[in-house]
């Protein structure tokens, strides 16, 4: 939340009162994409000359004014300025149409009264972007870990990872100090598809071992328990066995995964989204695919599950997916797969 804090403080006051609203229903990644996007647009606004000497000083009139010719002109400045694609163009036009729907709708002054009376947004529709099912799964066949890379790519974090980088006293004591953790982390999520916030939030008293469950919080605020793998069983109950020794969580620390201490008096803290994001990219990196993401991994536990169980109902289930058209690409991952099995049939 503090870079969300910091770039509030350049825009005007109704957006920090939109994003506070936001909060208790939006994860921070899409709370900090949301800013971007308005300081994108309010810079627009003040090279276009619509309002104030800096995107701050804008105020809820300038925004009651603009035309739809003026937002289009902003799609276009997007598109060929940017170089923003279509999909990209379409979240930000998501993003204002939220914003603006706040300011006329939810928003209200002393005088009871909306903060706008005329919302331009309201008019303008997204992009019509068609993405077959193929096209998805193409897009994502290149960043994903298959068959014995599981278990490599789990290793290299635990141990090879070390090995790699044993001539860097800094870089080796960090990683001998956080392995057992990191390893049940990325373990966790290729054992069971969970999100990147869905892992950050999960708490002690969350984890149920004995039946392989854990308790998140999914899209929409939902309660849902999911199974994760054996291996990554065994990685959590390493992980658990070094966790006090290592870190000594105080007893009000709920949380599973824990920061290490920065200094002397430094305190606990919950490991953030953007934390799990920057080992994984260490790792990643290291290990040879750069492009590995959270996401990644998920849709690489999705694969192998597919292609294992050839069970879509089960598998939205697991992943938390609202409809099963979402679910269904993965089995265009794994058409290759399933050609190569079919052929081995006349062997």
């Amino acid at each position: 939340m503090i870079r969300i804090d910091e770039k509030l403080e350049n825009l005007p006051w109704y957006i920090t009162e939109f994003i506070d609203t936001r909060k208790r229903k939006l994860s921070p990644t899409t709370l900090l994409n949301y800013c971007h996007d308005y300081i994108i647009f309010f810079d627009w606004l003040v090279i276009e000359n619509f309002s104030g000497t800096n995107r701050k000083e804008i105020d809820l009139l300038a925004l009651e004014k603009l035309t739809i010719r003026e937002v289009e002109s902003f799609l276009s400045y997007l598109e060929y300025r940017l170089g923003n694609t279509k999909i990209t163009i379409n979240r930000k036009l998501s993003s204002l149409k939220s914003l603006f729907d706040y300011l006329q709708n939810k928003a209200e002054t002393s005088e009871l009264t909306p903060y706008i009376h005329r919302n331009v947004l309201a008019k303008m529709e997204l992009n019509t972007v068609k993405k077959s099912q193929e096209t998805l799964a193409n897009r994502i066949e290149g960043k994903i870990l298959r068959e014995d890379e599981f278990e490599l790519f789990r290793q290299f974090i635990a141990y090879d990872f070390g090995e790699k980088y044993k001539d860097n006293t800094r870089i080796c004591k960090y990683h001998t100090l956080n392995r057992e953790r990191d390893a049940a982390i990325i373990s966790l999520i290729l054992g069971s598809g969970l999100r990147l916030s869905e892992v950050a939030g999960i708490n002690m008293d969350d984890l149920d071992l004995n039946k392989g469950l854990v308790r998140v919080i999914r899209k929409g605020s939902k309660e849902q328990y999911v199974y994760f793998s054996n291996q990554a069983k065994i990685d959590l109950e390493i992980y658990l066995q070094i966790r006090s020794s290592r870190y000594n969580p105080d007893k009000s620390d709920a949380f599973l995964f824990i920061a290490a201490r920065v200094g002397r008096k430094g305190s606990n803290r919950r490991l953030t989204q953007r934390s799990i994001e920057k080992l994984l990219e260490k790792y990643a990196t290291a290990f040879g695919k750069p492009t590995l993401t959270v996401h990644s991994l998920r849709h690489s536990f999705a694969t192998r599950y597919h292609l294992e169980n050839n069970d879509v109902p089960r598998l939205k289930n697991q992943l938390g997916h609202s409809s099963i058209q979402t679910t269904m690409i993965y089995t265009h991952l794994t058409d290759e797969e399933m050609r190569v099995a079919v052929n081995n049939m006349d062997k």
